[in-house]
């Protein structure tokens, strides 16, 4: 086949490729022809020809990509004719292949759409998150082959998925807890719709308390104590709470604020003891102490203040050019919540850090003739303000103390409610204004925590390695408790017949001959436990007055030596944490460290409850204000749950 073009040796000619080259590209070339020194025309192997335009090309045998760069580059519209011819029916083309969608179904996708579930259940993100702009481009950058589903999508499947698998996680962590206690509280919605939310506190066999909320219900008729007992009685039996043994024998316990109503439901529940929550407590006899008239007056006058700089842009602006001119913290000032005493003790502490750059601010030509109404804080409320802030300091630190999770809490109740007393007992140093405060809180702290619940509590104390001394008690009282404590221990242990020989020994061998430190059995499920044995007519006369335990004298003796033994241990560091010495001395005191567990475990406050209703709070806002309950019950146990197995 001839062609244009000249190499100087006059016409080219150019012969057909042979059919050992393969290549594609061969269809748009060939070698040339040139004359050997005998006149002979012989194929020249060092250059191809192009067949559109003719054009020389270097050739070195099996190297294409001259030929190749010269096609993309000149001829384009052959190489989409090539590839076009190359695909079958069906076949996606490369540029389809790099485009497609992900399949839905496909592990990647899967994958990514789980994620985003975990992202909207973790941080409280509305479901609308999926059809916002900005997270679409996100996803797209992240993942261009993804395509987002709907939102019911999300609603609907994706999260009631990651609920039914993290409940079955939360109900096996149940299952497998050594003993439970319950915390419960009621909260309102910016929707206006009553809910309460109930959380377990597990303490697991390497002594460690685990937190879970289990779930949150609406309340859709008054919160009177029947209504709120018909649902702490449906939430012990739906996670079968009932069914896990608690090993003191005394129930599930429960602690709640205050609130007569929660009285009444934890009877109607049939759950014991019942502990009122130590933060609600302090937060009463807080407010007590606010509402003496001159301390009452006082927030008021730093409320409006405070008001008056939130409300003002040019008067915040100044208060910060003052800030900064005084070297002080450029803190914004802080408004008190009336119901959260706390809220108004920073407020002071604020303000008081703050009150030169406040005077200056209020000062200026910029703000005063708008700061006329402001009442002004004398000297004398200055003296005040700082004489609450030091007289209130020791409750707010006591409250942060029982915020603490990750360590047992009832126990602190007891020797917290006795510093607070002496701390307000009156000195003749005191204002009128911190007499009146201490007496009132003095007068709201005196009833609480009598009768049943200040044995409950002052056992807990007796249990922790660091109170265990009780010193704010007499020794005819300590004698009491520990009394107490060893009948509730050789209840325990008879309801255990047969593990007495090893809690008397304090341990005992397993079939392998290792030793195993005794702890009593938890209790199964009614189908596992053998059904007791009918009694005789001898048993039935006399059980009450010759009963089997008085047989039981030696390990009677040994409850003796073991807690006479434990309360001459000398106290360990208030820094310490008791459930790691329960740990390590759970071998040395069998069935005290047995008691203690189910004591420790349970909490002094409902407060990691609130703190969830503050996250509610978010969940529940104007966004999502129709939200159904079941929806709000979900994003809570998720938000709370999601990751504590992993």
């Amino acid at each position: 086949m001839e062609g244009a073009g000249s190499s100087g040796e006059g016409e080219l000619k150019m012969v057909e490729r042979k059919a050992c080259f393969k290549s594609d590209v061969w269809k748009h070339f060939g070698f040339s022809l040139k004359r050997n020194e005998k006149g002979e025309n012989v194929t020249d192997k060092e250059k191809t020809i192009c067949r559109h335009c003719q054009t020389v090309i270097k050739y070195k045998l099996g190297n294409t990509s001259n030929m190749r760069s010269h096609l993309f580059n000149h001829h384009p519209e052959k190489v989409r004719e090539d590839m076009g011819s190359k695909i079958k029916p069906g076949q996606k083309t490369i540029k389809e292949v790099f485009t497609a969608s992900l399949p839905q179904n496909s592990v990647r996708a899967q994958r990514i759409t789980r994620c985003i579930g975990e992202y909207i259940a973790k941080d409280l993100r509305p479901f609308s998150v999926v059809d916002n702009e900005g997270f679409k481009r996100l996803v797209n950058m992240l993942e261009p082959k993804y395509k987002i589903p709907s939102r019911p999508h999300f609603s609907q499947t994706v999260l009631p998925a990651l609920y039914k698998e993290t409940r079955e996680k939360v109900a096996q962590s149940l299952k497998q807890a050594e003993c439970i206690s319950i915390t419960t509280d009621g909260w309102t919605s910016r929707a206006t719709q009553s809910y309460v939310t109930i959380t377990a506190h597990a303490m697991t066999s390497e002594w460690e308390i685990k937190a879970f909320v289990l779930q949150t219900r609406v309340l859709f008729e008054s919160h009177t104590g029947h209504n709120i007992g018909e649902v702490l009685k449906a939430a012990v039996s739906e996670w079968e709470l009932d069914m896990i043994y608690n090993n003191n024998h005394q129930g599930i316990a429960v602690v709640t604020d205050n609130a007569r109503n929660m009285g009444v439901a934890v009877k109607k529940a049939g759950l014991s003891p019942h502990v009122k929550c130590f933060a609600h407590t302090l937060n009463l006899a807080s407010q007590a102490g606010l509402k003496v008239n001159r301390v009452s007056r006082l927030l008021g006058r730093v409320r409006r203040v405070a008001a008056f700089f939130h409300r003002s842009s040019t008067a915040t602006a100044v208060l910060t050019s003052k800030q900064q001119m005084l070297n002080l913290p450029v803190h914004k000032l802080i408004m008190d919540v009336v119901t959260r005493w706390n809220s108004s003790l920073n407020m002071i502490e604020r303000y008081l850090e703050q009150q030169q750059a406040i005077a200056a601010a209020l000062l200026s030509s910029e703000v005063r003739h708008n700061a006329r109404e402001i009442d002004t804080v004398d000297p004398a409320d200055i003296a005040d303000a700082e004489d609450i802030v030091k007289l209130l300091t020791p409750l707010k630190k006591a409250t942060t103390v029982l915020c603490d999770e990750s360590r047992p809490t009832v126990s602190l109740i007891m020797p917290l409610k006795h510093m607070i007393q002496v701390s307000m007992a009156p000195c003749n140093a005191d204002s009128n204004t911190v007499s009146q405060m201490k007496a009132a809180i003095l007068n709201d702290l005196a009833d609480r925590y009598q009768g049943e619940q200040a044995e409950f509590l002052y056992e807990s104390s007796a249990l922790d390695p660091r109170f265990r001394a009780l010193p704010h008690l007499n020794n005819s009282e300590r004698d009491d408790i520990f009394i107490r404590l060893k009948l509730k221990a050789t209840q325990m242990q008879n309801q255990n017949p047969r593990e007495e020989e090893g809690a008397a020994s304090g341990s005992h061998k397993d079939v392998s001959g290792q030793s195993k430190t005794y702890l009593p059995q938890k209790a199964h499920a009614v189908g596992g436990v053998s059904p007791p044995s009918k009694k005789t007519a001898l048993e039935d006369l006399f059980s009450d007055s010759f009963s089997h335990r008085d047989c039981r004298t030696p390990h009677t003796a040994q409850i003796d030596a073991d807690i006479e033994m434990y309360r001459k241990e000398p106290s360990i560091s208030l820094t310490a944490c008791p459930l790691k010495w329960w740990k390590e001395n759970a071998q040395r005191y069998p069935l005290l460290s047995t008691l203690a567990m189910s004591y420790l475990s349970v909490p002094a406050t409902s407060v990691p409850n609130e703190r969830v209703f503050s996250v509610a709070g978010d969940i529940v806002n104007a966004q999502r204000a129709q939200l159904l309950p079941d929806n709000v019950d979900m994003l809570i146990f998720l938000k709370k749950n999601l990751f504590l197995s992993e």
